[in-house]
């Protein structure tokens, strides 16, 4: 496709890198499985989008047939890995000179598209139409530039969280992200393309500007007046005239202070056009995005400012992180209206995703160039609609995450060295969760090479995939598990532990119904905590029970001062039967698919069947449909109560609920521990990891018992 590590051959050191830097393979991937295209050439950049299916492994469980046979020596359920075909979409960005290289690969690696018509927009689909045409054999069907621009934001905004950012001078963290809100409009989009830059390589100017000082070339209003001018309110450091200077004093000025003046000038402007527009409609909102700001500090800083100023602190200017793909997005979008992809929810592949880089000279160099060259963004199809709980007290103001790492330095440091940490223990697990693969050691290395990389973006770009949390560095590595075909290293682990706890299900419940009705709920509460202490994802808990085997349910709550197995059979399924004897419906929500050894859905279906051949009390309540079992639409250890699957909140409206019972380390603790609710909630957990127990002033394997009433 073109020669790699091209920089050292021909040209200056200075000049720019015109090989593609990274290998095909990584760019344009599926893209023989591409099924539809999209394209949207600016003045400087090109962004191609397509739609592909992703063939991958799964991990499935399927019930065996017990009936006539000894069940004592036999696996609970069979455990298969299969492949099953999904959606994702592919973005990718390029500056134009490489768009004949990049069309003639992808015309060669076409191979089952299922279309005849590539939806097209921006300036350069004019004038590249022919080009396009005669190298994919397409035709171009072109669209209008800013309704493209306005559907993909919407797109993005609706499924990307973390998508929206302010920009924060002079601050330890540059972007602050926002919480998405439920409802994205109403939104001002103001888009600056390449044009408004003046100069041809744009990229130069701002390389000037950051090493220039504007107040060499500006004339200010402490120039004009001595010092600020009280009457009107204005500091003395504002600009009272662009290049002012220059009319004034007889002397060459630099470069890099023109660059500068040049900059503020610009931003200013746009931003005082903006804030008026805002204002004209009441409007609290704009968004920015196109060449012109591509994550710049200065460019983002200026306009801040000009926003701030011009509306008083009334108008909030935001950047998003995708804004570059907004065209391409909301081109592909018009393309494939029949399909109805606004139907879906969709989620980042932080496996297959560049991220957020920073544009700061100082900050990672090589990952920033490369970044400059080639730009990718994944989404993958979910299976059902994700919205949100209805039982939040106020959604658009819920966050999550417990703390961000973006902005915890001290917690940042710690989690990325613990993860770090853990990783040859997880590669080799999932290497040896496939004992008959014979490439299944290459793949848990590539794996391991992948999520290392990430973590190491990470440490220098914190912000790269939005607010860094636990849970985000969780979900990039079950990404990157699924990215090398790894789709439940933990099945065999669930297997055995589920067989071995569903062996003590009944004398455990024969010991409580024997204990009195005080006595039986701090012993259904000790044993729900008891069972989240197995835990493969905290190292605490995985040294102990790697190093000891026979570690059990009472060797757990005897450490006390979610997961599977004991957790779900032994802990969670005596606190359900109790409620239900009590006559409380329950609704079980477990993962869609799998995380760490937590229970997911499927597993849950063939454990509760199993409990209710032995129960009559949860046989009951099924045949009655008193419990009911969901799934949350997470596939994380973590739980986003704003992105739950549909059925579960459609169920919990339908039901009345009125206590939420959110259980675990991951779900209570590192998520969801300061969500408010506008029902009962129990938030229990116990802590597996001995800095956060500092962190809260306890020690390891203290308890969270958190009972929250709402406000009237």
């Amino acid at each position: 496709m073109a020669e790699r590590g091209g920089r050292g051959s021909g040209g200056s050191h200075g000049s720019l890198d015109k090989s593609i830097t990274l290998p095909p393979d990584e760019i344009f991937r599926n893209l023989e499985n591409a099924k539809r295209f999209a394209i949207d050439i600016g003045g400087s950049l090109t962004k191609l989008a397509y739609y592909s299916t992703v063939q991958h492994k799964v991990a499935r469980v399927r019930s065996f047939d017990h009936s006539g046979k000894d069940i004592e020596n036999e696996p609970l359920y069979e455990i298969s890995v299969q492949e099953e075909i999904t959606a994702r979409l592919h973005f990718i960005k390029f500056e134009n000179t490489y768009i004949e290289t990049c069309l003639d690969f992808i015309k060669d690696h076409l191979v089952n598209t299922e279309t005849k018509v590539i939806k097209a927009t921006g300036g350069g689909a004019y004038k590249f139409k022919d080009l396009i045409e005669k190298k994919l054999g397409l035709k171009v069907d072109k669209e209008d530039v800013m309704t493209c621009l306005i559907k993909g934001c919407n797109f993005v905004l609706r499924n990307i969280p973390h998508e929206v950012f302010a920009y924060q001078k002079d601050s330890d963290t540059e972007f602050r992200f926002q919480t998405n809100h439920p409802n994205v409009f109403p939104y001002l989009l103001v888009n600056i393309g390449s044009g408004v830059s003046i100069v041809k390589k744009f990229d130069e100017l701002l390389q000037l500007a950051s090493k220039g000082q504007h107040t060499n070339v500006d004339m200010l209003v402490k120039d004009v007046y001595g010092g600020a001018y009280q009457t009107l309110g204005l500091s003395g450091n504002l600009i009272a005239s662009s290049f002012g200077k220059s009319t004034t004093a007889d002397k060459e000025f630099s470069k890099e202070d023109m660059a500068k003046s040049l900059l503020h000038m610009i931003s200013n402007d746009i931003g005082q056009l903006a804030c008026l527009h805002a204002k004209l409609h009441n409007l609290d909102k704009i968004y920015f995005g196109g060449f012109f700001i591509r994550g710049h500090p200065v460019t983002m800083r200026t306009i801040t400012f000009s926003i701030n100023f011009f509306s008083k602190g009334e108008v909030q200017a935001l950047f998003l992180r995708h804004e570059g793909y907004l065209g391409a997005i909301g081109a592909f979008l018009k393309g494939a209206e029949q399909d109805n992809p606004n139907q879906y929810s969709w989620g980042e592949n932080y496996a297959g995703s560049s991220g957020l880089m920073s544009t700061s000279p100082d900050v990672f160099p090589m990952q920033r160039t490369r970044s400059g060259t080639f730009d990718m963004l994944e989404m993958d199809r979910l299976e059902r609609p994700l919205v949100n709980l209805p039982l939040l007290k106020d959604p658009s103001t819920y966050i999550p995450d417990t703390v961000d790492l973006t902005d915890d330095a001290m917690a940042r440091k710690y989690w990325l060295t613990c993860f770090e940490e853990a990783l040859d223990g997880v590669a080799k697990r999932a290497a040896a969760s496939q004992p008959d693969s014979v490439d299944a050691q290459e793949r848990a290395e590539k794996f391991r090479q992948k999520y290392w990389n990430k973590l190491q973006t990470l440490r220098q770009q914190p912000f790269a995939y939005g607010t860094l949390t636990v849970r985000s560095l969780l979900d990039t590595r079950e990404h990157c598990l699924n990215e090398f075909s790894f789709p439940d290293p933990y099945s065999k682990v669930k297997q055995k532990e589920n067989g071995i706890a569903l062996k003590c299900f009944q004398s455990v419940v024969e010991s409580l119904d024997s204990l009195d009705w005080e006595e039986r709920q701090f012993a259904l509460v000790k044993g729900l905590l008891a069972g989240n202490v197995f835990d493969w994802g905290a190292k605490a808990v995985s040294d102990v029970l790697e190093s000891e085997p026979q570690f059990g349910f009472e060797e757990a709550k005897s450490k006390l001062q979610d997961n599977s197995g004991i957790d779900i059979i032994l802990g969670v399924f005596p606190f359900v039967r109790e409620l239900l004897s009590r006559g409380t419906e329950v609704i079980l929500a477990c993962n869609s698919g799998p995380a760490l050894n937590d229970v997911t859905y499927s597993e849950s279906l063939i454990v509760t069947e199993r409990i209710a051949a032995m129960d009559p009390v949860i046989h009951s309540a099924l045949r009655d449909e008193k419990l009911l079992l969901v799934q949350t639409g997470s596939s994380s250890p973590c739980l986003d109560l704003s992105r739950l699957d549909q059925g579960l909140a459609v169920l919990v409206r339908e039901r009345q609920t009125d206590l939420v019972v959110i259980e675990g380390m991951g779900r209570a603790i590192h998520t969801n521990y300061y969500a408010a609710l506008r029902c009962e909630s129990l938030k229990l957990a116990v802590i597996k990891n001995s800095w956060l127990a500092d962190r809260l002033g306890g020690k390891i394997f203290s308890v969270i018992f958190k009972y929250e009433v709402p406000c009237k």
